[in-house]
Formats: C-alpha cells, structure tokens, sequence
C-alpha cells in the first residue's frame, strides 16, 4: 500500500512539472521541423510569440518596420498649414494590421528554418489564410529576399505598391538600413530622427524623398 502511494505521488508530481513547463510540438513538417498550433501574442509586425511552447516565431521571406520606426506622409507638402511632414508610426500600425488578421484565432505556423537565436521562421496562417501573404496585400510588409519561397508574395508586394497601400503611401528607409543606423531604438524614438535618416539614406523602398535632401539635418537622432 504504501509503495502505491509512493508511485501516486512520483506521478502527480511529473504531471505537474510536465503542465508547469512549455509543450513540444508533436506534428512536424518541413524537413521534420515542427509545425506550432495554437493562441499567440503579436510581437510586431512579422513576428509571433506562443506562450504555450515559449517560442518565437518570425514570418519566413518579410520584413516590416520596427516598432520605433516612423515613416512620413508625402502628402505634407499640400497641407498649407504645416511646415513638416506627418510622422507615421509604421511600425505600430504593422503590428496593428497582423493583430487584426491573428484576432482571437489559433495560427498555424510550419517553420522553416531555425536562425541562431533559436527563432523560428515559418509560414503561419489563420483559417487557411497565408499571414505572410495578407500583410504584403495589405501593404505593412516587404518582401525581404529576391526569391522567396510563395510563389504569389512578389504579385502581392507589387499589387500593394501599385495601390499606395500601407508604408508604400508613405516615405519610409530601407529596414535594415534603419536598423544598422538608428541610433535610439527605443519606444520614446521621435520622429525627426528618421526624417534625418532619409535625407542620408543610401538607398529606399519608398517613392524618392526629395525635399528632405533640400532641407537642413539636425544632429539629434
């Protein structure tokens, strides 16, 4: 009797640690790579976050902007009543735009591929919805390679840029030039700091940003 009660113990105990501590998938996909399922937390405006298996999971073949980072409203120069162009906060609203397509839903993500981070890049969708697709229709998300695996990610991207949808209505860097460069990564980042960034861009994603080549820079970025 008591070795019965023993065993009783010993397993209750290992039932509690196994529901204490993130699951593992069971289901694998891409070259037996896990397939993760389930309720998620968005990050920004590319990358998710499973509680139930403590991992992050980034969008394969985008890039959107970062948090801190604005874009600005071309149309300024016809508003008589300012003298600076409207900031955009780009990244916020990418992060917006992918909350409203995730909703309350479980997404389903086959990763791809492992970075050395342990961030899994996958392909998620929500009710057989491509996520990766909706954001470069919606125009809050860049195609980020030359060949990326979906077939119709480069159509969605160009139909988005031919619209004016999302940051292509805007002036808005290069990410990755914006994350080599930006000094102030922070959540309090102001926006002249990347109008200063486009003046001295190096290259864009945007239509050219003329008038800020015109106009002085000021060194508090």
């Amino acid at each position: 009797m008591k070795r019965f009660a023993v065993l009783l113990v010993s397993a209750s105990a290992a039932a509690a640690g196994c529901t204490a501590g993130p699951s593992t998938p069971d289901v694998r996909g891409i070259a037996g790579l896990p397939i993760f399922e389930g309720r998620v937390a968005v990050m920004d405006g590319r990358t998710l976050w499973y509680p139930r298996f403590a991992q992050k999971v980034r969008l394969t073949d985008l890039d959107t902007c970062k948090l801190p980072q604005w874009a600005l409203d071309p149309e300024w120069e016809n508003r008589k009543h300012t003298k600076s162009p409207a900031p955009v906060p780009c990244g916020p609203l990418a992060r917006a735009w992918l909350k409203r397509l995730v909703g309350g839903s479980s997404v389903r993500c086959v990763t791809a591929a492992y970075d050395v981070g342990n961030l899994a890049t996958a392909y998620c969708s929500v009710a057989g919805r491509d996520l990766g697709a909706e954001m470069l229709q919606a125009g809050w998300a860049r195609v980020n390679t030359p060949r990326p695996s979906r077939a119709g990610y480069l159509t969605a991207q160009r139909h988005a840029m031919a619209a004016r949808y999302g940051m292509w209505k805007t002036y808005v860097l290069d990410m990755e030039e914006w994350r080599r460069k930006a000094r102030d990564k922070t959540l309090r980042r102001k926006p002249i700091a990347d109008f200063n960034l486009l003046a001295e861009r190096e290259k864009e994603i945007s239509p050219p940003f003329r008038d800020a080549r015109r106009r002085p820079v000021r060194r508090d970025r």
